[in-house]
């Protein structure tokens, strides 16, 4: 006799018919890091580099004053389902998000991160002005 609901086998396991998970990441992900990359690590000169390394890269701005720390200014990390540009200006002055394309703004989740599966050569132009802008803001408040 063979195995029954109810008797401890669990059938959802062993259910062929189950769709099989899809794999998560994909080989372009680390072009796309490295795009992305390209774009902070100009500002490089005026900033401290705290993480460097495959997957993860994250600048700090100067010290603040007022929250007495160094302040985060941009990152970049690679996850499983996308690679995510950490923006921080955008999050501390959203009146930078005005002149953004929708196209752009799809890319958002939450107030300052974007998700890239691909490289898209016209957003990332975009996000290199956007970073450029929160660049300037930073240097405006005395922060760099």
């Amino acid at each position: 006799m063979g195995a029954r609901p109810g008797d401890g086998v669990e059938w959802d396991r062993i259910d062929p018919m189950r769709k099989a998970a899809k794999p998560t990441g994909t080989s372009e992900f680390p072009a796309v890091f490295s795009a992305l990359h390209a774009i902070l690590d100009k500002h490089e000169p005026l900033m401290r580099v705290v993480h460097d390394k495959p997957g993860n890269y994250h600048l700090d701005a100067g010290y603040s004053e007022k929250w007495k720390r160094d302040i985060f200014f941009g990152g970049i990390r690679l996850n499983k389902s996308y690679v995510s540009f950490y923006l921080m200006p955008v999050y501390m002055h959203p009146e930078l998000l005005k002149r953004v394309s929708p196209e752009l703004k799809k890319r958002m989740q939450g107030k300052s991160c974007f998700n890239f599966k691909t490289i898209e050569p016209a957003l990332f132009k975009e996000l290199a002005v956007l970073t450029k802008q929160g660049l300037e803001r930073f240097k405006k408040e005395g922060l760099l």
